[in-house]
């Protein structure tokens, strides 16, 4: 049960005296007056002053004690705001009497947020401090922090506990200090393209829009199923078709699929739908995209990623049944012949579903044998019309799609094509994937007969696309699974064996 710990009723019991004499342990009133990054800018001088200190300069900080370490009459604080980290100096002698051995000493502990005022100063050792004259507590943590101060290496806590994770891990907030930035960047520069931001429905009468499972609920007012959006798409489409030339949306999907390092049942996408464009022109706006976050981020345009370098000045295109020669390996006899296909995946043990198409096929053998291989940007275009019951046929080859997929480090990380917007051809792809669901295939589309009917009035040549978030930053920020650039990543729940191992430990 809750606060049964020992050592949280010690520190329970500690907010209990600090609040009998007379101070407050979650009071409400701090009067900080910077962050510890500016204090440490603004005082970078004193360290060239001739006495190390000035006495006139006064601030208030304010933090998360991260280490504490008592020496006697004096001890040295370390505490930690959302700007960086500062040492604190507190001295017996400074402090109203009674209060840094009654007080101090014996009711303040690690994780506790506090307040401090002071004057800076240089210590022998070099490091920029502050000398205290007043330290005041903002809140008592009842619970201790973990004893290692460099950072959690449990990854089961580290994704349950995300709280936990960031209070000890200052390069997890960079991460998502990061994410943060690039949700903010990718705004602006769809903004300052002239798109438009809307917001479409996140629960579907019918799921559509992509290829993949539903998470399904019920509407109780309407006594109808809906079904948690697995893309925009479709929505977002129907804007074009209502006059609307350039939208765009950041929000979530949800996919009822398997986890893995990159997929998580909801994500983060954005979607933007171009009217008299084409793919090609999608191409064109994805580089400018890029090369806007690496300014706007400060990246060197050759980034690590794990033990691979990708070179963003590097962008290439290819189409997919190329690909599969070229880069794959695979024999070009083989890569238009289904029969061979199926014979040549089931030479080297891989599972071939029944009743798969050319097209699905060819996907296949791009994925086991070719998409892991595209390192550097690659845009895979002339996708299968088959894999493809969203986009445009070349007018030339209608077998093939005027489609791309981004791939970089081996991972998807886009998709766009020039939309279909012929009512008639759609309907008739829709009807295949129909017949799809019905023997079997529990991710392909519904019939969706309104978007039909919204095709039918006419929609403007279109281009559109979709880039993945969570992966995109996964890519700039080094990240290896999709649950380290999520704050809250999905998880299995705990059984009740484990929580009680959980809470023995600590």
């Amino acid at each position: 049960m809750a606060f049964e710990n020992k050592f949280i009723q010690q520190r329970i019991e500690k907010a209990s005296q600090l609040q009998a004499e007379g101070f407050n342990p979650y009071s409400n009133d701090s009067q900080r007056n910077t962050t510890i990054a500016k204090y440490l800018n603004v005082n970078a001088d004193v360290a060239e002053k001739e006495n190390k200190r000035d006495e006139k300069r006064h601030y208030t900080v304010a933090g998360r004690i991260k280490l504490f370490r008592i020496m006697g009459k004096a001890s040295f604080v370390k505490i930690e705001d959302e700007s960086g980290m500062l040492q604190i100096y507190v001295a017996r002698d400074n402090l109203p009497e009674g209060f840094y051995n009654n007080i101090f000493k014996k009711l303040f502990e690690v994780g506790d947020i506090i307040e401090v005022s002071g004057y800076p100063f240089v210590t022998g050792k070099g490091e920029l401090s502050l000398h205290a004259d007043s330290v005041k507590i903002l809140t008592k943590a009842i619970a201790p922090l973990p004893e290692k101060f460099h950072g959690i290496t449990d990854k089961e806590i580290r994704y349950r506990k995300r709280y936990l994770d960031l209070i000890m891990n200052a390069d997890v907030r960079k991460t998502f200090q990061t994410r943060s930035r690039v949700i903010s960047l990718t705004r602006r520069f769809f903004e300052d393209k002239g798109f438009l931001e809307v917001e479409t429905p996140m629960m579907h009468p019918i799921a559509g829009g992509a290829n993949a499972k539903p998470f399904v609920t019920h509407h109780n007012a309407l006594g109808v199923d809906r079904y948690l959006r697995i893309a925009p798409e479709l929505y977002l489409k129907r804007l074009i078709v209502g006059g609307f030339e350039a939208v765009f949306e950041i929000n979530r999907n949800f996919r009822n699929e398997g986890m893995d390092a990159t997929h998580n049942p909801e994500f983060t996408s954005i979607e933007f739908y171009w009217a008299y464009k084409t793919y090609e022109d999608l191409i064109k706006i994805t580089k400018e995209y890029f090369e806007y976050l690496f300014e706007h981020l400060c990246l060197p345009t050759i980034l690590p990623y794990g033990d691979l370098e990708v070179n963003f000045e590097n962008f290439q295109e290819i189409p997919l049944i190329e690909s599969l020669t070229t880069i794959g390996g695979v024999p070009e006899d083989v890569a238009q012949d289904k029969e061979k296909i199926i014979a040549y995946l089931q030479e080297r043990d891989i599972p071939v579903k029944d009743g798969m198409n050319l097209g699905q096929l060819q996907g296949e053998l791009f994925d086991e044998f070719v998409e892991e291989k595209l390192i550097d940007p690659t845009f895979i275009t002339q996708y299968p019309v088959e894999i493809s019951p969203l986009a445009r046929r070349n007018d030339e080859h209608p077998e093939i799609t005027e489609r791309f997929e981004l791939f970089i480090a081996g991972r998807e990380i886009a998709n766009a094509f020039s939309e279909l917007n012929d009512p008639v051809d759609q309907y008739e792809r829709f009807k295949g994937q129909v017949d799809a669901k019905e023997a079997g295939d529990d991710e392909a589309h519904e019939m969706d007969e309104d978007f039909i009917d919204a095709l039918s009035y006419g929609m403007a040549p279109t281009a559109g696309q979709g880039i993945g978030i969570d992966r995109l930053v996964m890519l700039l920020t080094n990240e290896h699974s999709i649950r380290d650039v999520l704050l809250f990543p999905a998880m299995k729940p705990i059984t009740n064996e484990e929580q009680t191992t959980q809470e023995e430990e600590n």
